[in-house]
């Protein structure tokens, strides 16, 4: 049943992470942002090569890379591409070591963006698929988060802990320990995290689902994802 994750109090300067952001649009870019703010080591990459990404370094403190840089050294990657490109990606995160955990923030859209994909038509959960697609061998530990909130909010929307008005974001993975280092970047971030259980279930935060965009408290979140249908909705399908 998802729950709110209450016991995440990160000091972010005493545990700093070492993230790979794959993908600069959006979210990617706004991530570089608080990652880099709450003192973390950010290498971001995309598509067009590090140096399309010289201002986005320049103003953060990160490292620009290629892709397939990204991930070396990494506690932890984001991957955050459309779901069109994700095959693009194949062999990215062979460099990422064993165990490493990835942060999905993708989302479907079928009709005017990513085109069909049989897979996930079929009812494969958005980040189970990415996972097929960049992890064949099941060697990294994926979880899906920071996929239905507006990037802007990223900068915005924060709130310390305690505040009446901190919002909550759900997250889905299969390791609790993964879940945990996720949850408490999202804390730091200014948000309560909410466990929306395993990988299987993270169609409960896809696009159209209740707690998709919700700009609600944990206790909201949560009750969102318990009211999520299981059939996917017709604007969201090909």
């Amino acid at each position: 049943m998802p729950s709110p994750c209450r016991d995440h109090h990160l000091d972010e300067r005493e545990h700093d992470v070492r993230i790979g952001i794959i993908g600069a649009g959006n979210i990617g870019a706004n991530l570089t942002r608080v990652f880099t703010r709450l003192g973390h080591e950010v290498r971001v990459a995309n598509s067009r090569g590090p140096q399309t990404l010289a201002d986005l370094a320049a103003e953060t403190g990160a490292t620009a890379v290629s892709a397939a840089d990204a991930p070396h050294g990494a506690d932890l990657v984001v991957v955050t591409v459309p779901e069109k490109s994700v095959p693009d990606l194949a062999g990215v995160l062979d460099a990422a070591a064993d165990g490493t955990v990835v942060v999905d923030t993708g989302n479907y859209y079928p009709r005017e963006r990513d085109g069909r994909i049989d897979a996930i038509e079929a009812g494969t959960p958005e980040t189970a698929w990415v996972a097929q697609q960049l992890d064949p061998a099941g060697r990294l530990r994926w979880v899906k988060a920071f996929n239905g909130i507006q990037a802007e909010h990223l900068l915005s929307a924060g709130r310390p802990a305690g505040d009446p008005q901190r919002r909550a974001l759900p997250l889905a993975g299969d390791d609790a320990a993964a879940k945990s280092v996720v949850a408490e970047l999202v804390f730091a971030t200014g948000f309560d995290a909410v466990d929306a259980g395993p990988l299987a279930d993270s169609w409960r935060q896809q696009p159209g689902t209740p707690v998709y965009g919700a700009e609600l408290d944990a206790d909201g979140i949560a009750r969102a994802l318990g009211e999520a249908p299981r059939e996917r909705p017709a604007q969201f399908t090909a």
